[in-house]
C-alpha cells in the first residue's frame, strides 16, 4: 500500500521536480505531472480532493489505454478524463514499485528534453 508521503518522496527524487502550493501535486518545469484526484462524492456539491486517489499524466492516449489494460487494480479513469491523457491511480492497492514506475512515466511524459538522458527509466 502506497500514501502520499510515498508519492511525494519518489516525486521529489526526480529531477527538477517541485511541489505545488495550494494543493497536494508535483510539477516538472512548470508542468502537472501527478496531482491528487478531485473527487466528485455528490453530484450536487463541489468535488472533494482525495487522499487516496491521485492523478498522472501520460504521453498520450496509447499510454493511458495501455495502463488501463495492464494496471486495471490500481488505474482507472472517469468519463470527464475522457481524451485527457492521464490516469487516476489508487493507492491502497499498488506497491512502490508499480507506484514508481507510473511517476516515472507521468514525469518523462513532461519533462523537457534536456533533462531525459540522465532521468530514470520507468522500467
Amino acid at each position: 500500500m502506497a500514501t502520499q508521503d510515498d508519492v511525494r518522496r519518489v516525486a521529489l527524487d526526480l529531477p527538477e521536480t517541485t511541489e505545488g502550493d495550494d494543493r497536494f501535486g508535483f510539477s516538472v518545469a512548470g508542468k502537472a505531472f501527478a496531482w491528487s484526484w478531485m473527487e466528485r462524492v455528490d453530484p450536487k456539491r463541489a468535488r472533494i480532493e482525495s487522499t487516496s486517489v491521485i492523478a498522472v499524466r501520460v504521453a498520450d492516449e496509447l499510454a493511458k489505454q495501455t495502463l488501463l489494460a495492464t494496471e486495471p487494480d490500481v488505474c482507472f479513469t472517469e468519463p470527464h478524463d475522457d481524451g485527457y491523457p492521464a490516469v487516476l491511480v489508487r493507492l491502497e492497492p499498488i506497491d512502490l514499485a508499480r507506484l514508481e514506475r507510473i511517476l516515472i512515466q507521468g514525469w518523462r511524459s513532461r519533462a523537457p528534453k534536456r533533462l531525459l538522458p540522465s532521468a530514470p527509466t520507468a522500467g
